[in-house]
C-alpha cells in the first residue's frame, strides 16, 4: 500500500457539500481508504482572482492504485460532479489533485508529483501541514505563501 495526499477544492455551487461529496467518491473506489482530513479552509482565489472564494481540504489515503490510475479517479470523480473546465485557474465546481505519492518522484505530461505548485498554495500548504506535518515541511516555505488569504473555518467533512 501507498501513502498519497490529494488537495480539493471548490468555488462553485454548494462547496462544501461539493467536498463532501467527491471525498465520499474518493472513499467508496475500490483500492482507496481514507485516513485523514484536514479542517476546511476558506481561501482567496489564486491566478484568475475574479471569482467567487475556494473552499479546500487536504486528504490522506493509503492506495494500491499506481499513481497514474489515482490520477484517472481522481479526474473521474471531477467528472462524475459535473465539473467543467473553462480557463486555467477559473471556477471550479470540484478540484482533486495528487500532490504527493510515497516518496516518488514523476514528471510526466499528465501528472507531476510532488505538485509543482504546492509550495507556492497555502491553500495546499495549510490542510497539508495540519494533516501530516512531518510530510509537508520539506515543501513549507512561509515566505511563499504569506499574504495569501486563508482561514480554517468551522466546518467538517463528514466521512
Amino acid at each position: 500500500m501507498a501513502t498519497a495526499f490529494l488537495s480539493l477544492g471548490s468555488n462553485v455551487g454548494e462547496k462544501l457539500e461539493n467536498l463532501t461529496k467527491a471525498v465520499h467518491l474518493l472513499a467508496e473506489t475500490p483500492g482507496i481508504t481514507l485516513q485523514k482530513i484536514s479542517s476546511v479552509y476558506q481561501t482567496d482565489p489564486v491566478g484568475y482572482e475574479e471569482q467567487d472564494i475556494f473552499l479546500n481540504i487536504a486528504i490522506q489515503i493509503e492506495t494500491h492504485l499506481k499513481p497514474e490510475a489515482l490520477l484517472h479517479v481522481c479526474l473521474q470523480v471531477e467528472e462524475k460532479l459535473g465539473r467543467v473546465r473553462l480557463f486555467k485557474w477559473g471556477p471550479r465546481l470540484i478540484d482533486v489533485d495528487v500532490l504527493l505519492y510515497d516518496d516518488i518522484q514523476m514528471d510526466t505530461e499528465k501528472l507531476k508529483i510532488p505538485h509543482p505548485f504546492m509550495q507556492e498554495r497555502a491553500f495546499v500548504m495549510l490542510p497539508l501541514l495540519e494533516i501530516a506535518e512531518e510530510v509537508a515541511k520539506p515543501y513549507f516555505i512561509e515566505k511563499q505563501i504569506e499574504n495569501q488569504g486563508i482561514k480554517r473555518t468551522n466546518f467538517q467533512i463528514k466521512w
